[in-house]
């Protein structure tokens, strides 16, 4: 029996959700801003030291990963993040004070070992609460968090940098975390059972739905068989080459168009913003029609693909055609983004509950790795090469590759089993 969806739970979770997120990466993508505005000089800096402070967060973010995410599924999720907030909010604030390197350097490492249970916590959060049908939208809007921070940010940190500063930048923007902090804590709960706003029919059909769903997929015993599953190999690898085009494209971004001439920090942090307009656009519109046809594959591998092209179409550009290779970019930026809702939400739909918040938090670590590659052989290519055409080559072949191992590890589901999950989906009542 097909019954009205509890819109509540939408209304209630997700801006929470997503501001959260939001806040998490203002605090690990305001570097490159703060690279292109002074940082380097100002501590001097080297530009393969300069790469590495840009990566080190993603080596920190990977050691500690599935730890933290292990914890959450068992323990808490909204402990962890809620202690999380705090601390990566002082780390940045830490940033903007620091006059040494060397603290820089651990500063950068810890930063990515407190966020790096955040992201997949966060996606378990969101699987306790939210149905196959609606998972990938809902996803969609936790990972918006991404692009839509990046757009602000863009223009804020620009803003900031060039009026008062990278250190000032950094202090700004690290206090609002601390303050969310406690409103996190007193707006969320792990499970609907503990839900105070939801009644207890709203509890009982959730939960029932959420059970139903987990007897399609395979058990698995253990963390152990979980994470030597074929397919959980072929998503960590295809993640890490689709990190790195993500990467290398959010940390640098602002030095490449910094680089144009007449360019200023205001005016790098305006165009910086543009491509992702096109990718949350591109997010809503990809996790809709996933959720709508219950279909994840078709709506990945493409537009990595389109983003691998775009990259080489940028680096055959050329520096001389500064406004042709942008809008090249900008079609970059918004095809990486766009399949993110599906793919994360195949995890939770190959494996069980008692595994799939360790193999999302294995995903996301290679994900890291890919994302330290990135952020740091761009850096290392850009500085070593003195153009960007080596950088926008790598990107270009991690993006195909990324395309390539999707097509081969993910399956769709037969036209029988979609039909018997469409006609099976139960939803909740409204009161």
């Amino acid at each position: 029996m097909i019954k009205s969806i509890a819109k509540k739970r939408w209304i209630r979770l997700i801006p929470i959700v997503f501001i959260t997120y939001s806040l998490a990466y203002l605090d690990r993508a305001n570097y490159g801003f703060a690279a292109a505005g002074g940082m380097a000089n100002d501590l001097n800096i080297s530009a393969s030291m300069s790469s590495l402070l840009g990566s080190l967060f993603f080596l920190g973010y990977f050691f500690f990963q599935i730890p933290g995410t292990i914890y959450a599924a068992n323990k808490s999720a909204k402990k962890l993040i809620f202690w999380c907030l705090i601390f990566w909010g002082l780390l940045a604030i830490a940033t903007g004070i620091i006059s040494d390197v060397k603290f820089l350097i651990i500063i950068r490492f810890m930063l990515g070992v407190v966020e790096s249970a955040v992201f997949p916590s966060m996606l378990l959060f969101l699987s306790r609460w939210f149905t196959r049908a609606e998972r990938s939208r809902a996803n969609t809007f936790l990972i918006l968090g991404n692009p839509v921070t990046i757009l602000w940010m863009s223009v804020l940190s620009g803003y900031l940098v060039g009026n008062v500063g990278w250190r000032w930048m950094f202090i700004f923007e690290g206090l609002p975390a601390i303050i969310w902090a406690f409103f996190w804590y007193r707006m969320v709960n792990d499970r609907p059972k503990d839900a105070k706003w939801l009644t207890q029919n709203e509890k009982d059909a959730l939960e029932k739905q959420l059970q139903h769903e987990q007897e399609g997929i395979r058990p698995v015993k253990n963390y152990g068989e979980a994470f030597k599953s074929k397919k959980v190999v072929l998503l960590c690898l295809q993640y890490a080459f689709w990190s790195i085009g993500v990467y290398g494209f959010v940390m640098w971004l602002p030095s490449i168009i910094n680089s144009a001439p007449n360019s200023n920090m205001i005016t790098t942090g305006w165009l910086a913003s543009v491509p992702y307009v096109l990718a949350i656009i591109a997010m809503v519109g990809t996790s809709y029609f996933s959720d709508k046809s219950l279909k994840r594959k078709r709506f990945v591998w493409p537009f990595l693909l389109i983003g691998a092209v775009a990259f080489y179409a940028s680096y055959l550009t050329g520096a001389h055609h500064f406004w042709l290779s942008f809008v090249l970019l900008i079609i970059a930026g918004g095809a990486m983004y766009a399949p993110y809702g599906p793919f994360f939400a195949i995890i939770t739909e190959i494996l069980p509950r008692n595994v799939s918040g360790g193999a999302i938090a294995l995903i996301n670590s290679f994900g890291a790795l890919g994302s330290f590659a990135g952020a740091y052989l761009v850096g290392y290519l850009n500085g070593n090469t003195g153009s960007f055409d080596a950088s926008y080559i790598f990107m270009s072949g991690s993006l195909f590759l990324s395309a390539f191992i999707t097509i081969i590890a993910v399956k769709e589901p037969g036209k029988s089993v979609k039909l018997k999950m469409e006609e099976e989906h139960l939803v909740l009542p409204v009161e």
